[in-house]
């Protein structure tokens, strides 16, 4: 009984550093071992970092990684097998195996530390493994403990989770790096010792786009799907999928239309969205998002010119504080809207 309530104490601890969502990462905290309870904030702060990756990855697409698709169980009532599910499966995923790995390294868990199984083996030419490698190995145990554990079924659609799921570990180790320190007689750099170090979170999330964009349908093979649904039948997602998709994100089924509102489906709708126009330092698919969110969904794009308030001519005064005036300035920006008489206007409708 003790445990459980420590369990309870350690999700609403975590609970309280982040805002409301309709999928909570305490699904996380309560599915794993007792005996893991050290790791649930860091759990919890994972599974929240790859909440917030999805957000950037897709803030300007039509489907914008809203809160009521974060649900990772397969019971959920608008679980679907489309690509969007696969990509917030696999960015979960691989948030919570970043922040297990990191805190293990950092020294945060009593059994776990650098990874120095290579240490002193010779890497290649001119260098050797030592320092302090990330310790991916845990990381991906630890996640894949927590993660998985929501998957109850063995329906197609919880194999397919599971191969995401995967997918987004193997994305955390994919992008690792090799980083070096020279040593040797001035500076010579006559040999180096190496290690490997995470990739920045950003650079895995960029990573799982690419991954995202040119996902996989796969065709279930029906015979062997209730094979695996029969009492004696288990059978992991490996086997599931062709051995060369391993590392890919796999779907089932289509993505719905995402620029008409369906409510049945939690589908949104780019009505009411904003998007960029004529902005400077933004990415070609930035530019393109007024197109791409309004235009192409029959939708306007609409000019509103709003006052924003901001920090100005600040000057540094000895010593050591910075002041600021704040200036007022006008800024334009664009929304997707309907044409006049096309249909009742995104603002009077239902509320998202």
């Amino acid at each position: 009984m003790g445990d459980l309530v420590l369990l309870w104490v350690a999700v609403g601890m975590c609970s309280a550093t982040f805002r409301a969502s309709a999928w909570s990462v305490n699904n996380f905290l309560i599915t794993g071992p007792k005996a893991y309870l050290t790791y649930t904030t860091s759990v919890a702060l994972g599974a929240q970092s790859g909440i917030e990756e999805c957000k950037f990855q897709f803030a300007w697409e039509r489907w914008n990684c809203p809160e009521n698709a974060l649900q990772l169980s397969t019971h959920n009532r608008l679980r679907s097998a489309t690509r969007e599910t696969s990509f917030i499966h696999a960015i979960s995923s691989a948030g919570v195996m970043h922040t297990i790995t990191k805190n293990c390294s950092m020294g945060d868990f009593e059994n776990c530390g650098c990874d120095e199984s290579k240490n002193g083996k010779t890497g290649g030419h001119g260098w050797i493994w030592g320092g302090c490698s990330d310790n991916v190995e845990f990381g991906e145990r630890i996640s894949k403990l927590f993660v998985d554990s929501l998957e109850k079924g063995k329906d197609a659609r919880a194999l397919m989770n599971l191969h995401n799921n995967r997918a987004g570990r193997l994305a955390v180790k994919a992008t690792m790096r090799r980083t070096c320190k020279c040593h040797g007689i001035s500076g010579s750099c006559s040999i180096q010792t190496c290690w490997l170090q995470l990739a920045d979170f950003r650079e895995m999330g960029d990573y799982l786009k690419a991954k995202y964009d040119r996902a996989l349908k796969i065709e279930m093979d029906k015979r062997r799907l209730r094979a695996g649904n029969s009492a004696e039948g288990h059978w992991a997602p490996t086997e599931a999928f062709l051995p060369s998709a391993e590392a890919e994100l796999v779907f089932l089924e289509e993505s719905p239309d995402y620029c008409t509102r369906n409510s049945s489906l939690g589908v949104q709708g780019t009505e009411g969205r904003e998007c960029l126009q004529h902005s400077h330092n933004t990415s070609r698919r930035e530019r393109r998002s007024c197109g791409r969110l309004c235009s192409e969904c029959g939708l306007q794009v609409e000019e509103r010119r709003t006052e924003a308030t901001s920090s100005c001519n600040c000057k540094f005064h000895w010593c050591c504080t910075v002041k600021c005036d704040q200036c007022r300035h006008v800024v334009n920006r664009y929304y997707c809207t309907r044409s006049p008489g096309t249909a009742q206007s995104w603002a009077k409708g239902s509320a998202w």
